[in-house]
């Protein structure tokens, strides 16, 4: 009778134990912080977009090329881009971006290619990741070259493109 209530004391314990373990296990669970889910980036998207003069001779002025990638985290973009300053045109062809049509951002340069037939100098390159405050819906990049005609009369071009973002 002895080793009975000795042996219901322990099978009692061990239970008690258990449901102890479990209780502390699901109180862990939901007290630790979760490590928020990393966003990755859908397919790259081609980005072409050529400034041509519309005044005198037809002159390339800029031509912005490469590509670029939205994350389905809707906050962020990644780009690789190449500005060619066309070999008619001065000064320095520049671009910016627009984010959702009110936020405008300057890539920053992040080095130089050889020039290919057609463009002044060498390719600046433009390669990094922008990261947005609120859902990106759309992004619209702006090309402007500049150029001299007829005689000093400076005229100056922009053109754009917009890419809706594919994840809302």
């Amino acid at each position: 009778m002895k080793e009975m209530r000795l042996e219901l004391t322990r099978s009692k314990a061990r239970r008690a134990a258990g449901s102890v373990a479990i209780v502390i296990a699901t109180l862990a669970a939901i007290l630790m912080p979760v490590t928020p889910a990393h966003a990755t980036y859908g397919p790259d998207l081609p980005v072409s977009l050529t400034v041509n003069s519309n005044a005198g001779p037809s002159i390339m002025l800029a031509q912005l090329t490469g590509t670029l990638a939205f994350d389905d985290g809707n906050t962020k973009f990644r780009y690789a881009l190449r500005l060619c300053w066309g070999s008619g045109s001065y000064p320095m062809p520049n671009f910016y971006v627009s984010v959702n049509g009110s936020t405008v951002f300057y890539p920053g340069q992040t080095g130089t290619a050889p020039a290919p037939s057609g463009c002044q100098l060498h390719l600046f390159l433009y390669n990094g990741e922008y990261t947005h405050s609120t859902t990106i819906t759309n992004i619209t990049l702006y090309v402007t070259g500049g150029w001299f005609y007829p005689g000093n009369t400076y005229n100056s071009r922009t053109r754009s493109v917009t890419y809706d973002n594919p994840y809302n």
